[in-house]
C-alpha cells in the first residue's frame, strides 16, 4: 500500500509508528514547583549528539487537556531525569503511563522507589540500573494536524550519567544482556533487548571507530572537557 502522511483518508498512524521501531522509552521523571514527582514513558525519545551529550523527547498535548506534565515540570525546575525501562520494571514503565493528574506523584502509583539525584530537583527510579540527569536546553513547539493541537519537542544537557555496577562487565562496558532493556513498536507492542551483535565498519580509522563508540572528547570552549559527570552505583 502507497500512501502520503498528507492523505489522511488512506494513511493509517498505526502503520507509521509500526514502521519506526524500535523506539527507545523515555522514561522521564520530574518534579513539580509545588514539589509533587512526576514519572511517565515517552517512546518519542532519543539522543541527539554525544559530545556534549543531549538528547530530546516529543511529547503531544495530553489527552486529560493542555501540555504533559513532564514538559511543565521541564521549564519550571530546568530538569527531567531519564531513567532505563527494562524487562523486570516493564509493569511499573505501563502503569506510569496512565494519564492522571497533576496531583498524583507515579512513583507511587507504579510502585517503585525514589533516589535522590545530584543536581536535578526531582528523584530518579531507585529500581533503574541507568540513569541521566538532564539541564533543560529549550522547547520548540511543533504544529500537529487533527486531534492534538500541538507537539513539545523538549532538548537537554546530560550533565550527570549513574550506572548501577552490577549491569557493567569485566572490561567497565554496560552489558545490555544484563539490563535487557524494553523499547516501543507498533500499536500496544513492546520488545526487549536480548541478542547483541557487532559489526565493525571495515578499513575505519582509529578515529572513526572512537566516534563511532561515542569515546572521543571535544574540548568545550568555555574551559570544561565536554563531558557529563559519571557515576557508578556500587
Amino acid at each position: 500500500m502507497d500512501t502520503s502522511p498528507a492523505d489522511a483518508s488512506t494513511f493509517r498512524q498505526d502503520l507509521f509508528k509500526a514502521c519506526t521501531v524500535p523506539r527507545p522509552i523515555g522514561w522521564l521523571s520530574t518534579v513539580s514547583p509545588d514539589g509533587v514527582a512526576n514519572l511517565a514513558p515517552y517512546s518519542q525519545w532519543q539522543n541527539l549528539t554525544w559530545d556534549p551529550p543531549m538528547v530530546m523527547f516529543a511529547a503531544n498535548q495530553s489527552v486529560l487537556g493542555g501540555r504533559k506534565d513532564t514538559v511543565r515540570n521541564t521549564e519550571a525546575t530546568g530538569w527531567f531525569v531519564w531513567n532505563m525501562a527494562t524487562w523486570d520494571l516493564r509493569e511499573a514503565v505501563n502503569i506510569s503511563s496512565r494519564a492522571v493528574g497533576p496531583e498524583v506523584d507515579e512513583f507511587e502509583l507504579a510502585g517503585v522507589d525514589k533516589e535522590e539525584c545530584v543536581e536535578a530537583p526531582g528523584p530518579r527510579v531507585r529500581q533503574s540500573p541507568c540513569h541521566f540527569e538532564c539541564r533543560y536546553l529549550q522547547t520548540v513547539r511543533l504544529p500537529a494536524a487533527r486531534e492534538t493541537p500541538s507537539v513539545d519537542l523538549v532538548i537537554g544537557r546530560v550533565e550527570h550519567v549513574h550506572v548501577d555496577d552490577a549491569v557493567l562487565d569485566a572490561a567497565g562496558r554496560l552489558d545490555l544482556l544484563k539490563v535487557r532493556p524494553i523499547a516501543r513498536l507498533g500499536y500496544h507492542d513492546y520488545t526487549c533487548v536480548d541478542n547483541v551483535f557487532e559489526m565493525v565498519p571495515p578499513g575505519a580509522s582509529a578515529a572513526e571507530l572512537a566516534g563511532l563508540a561515542g569515546v572521543t572528547v571535544v574540548e568545550d570552549p568555555a574551559g570544561g572537557d565536554g563531558r557529563c559527570e559519571r557515576h557508578r552505583r556500587p
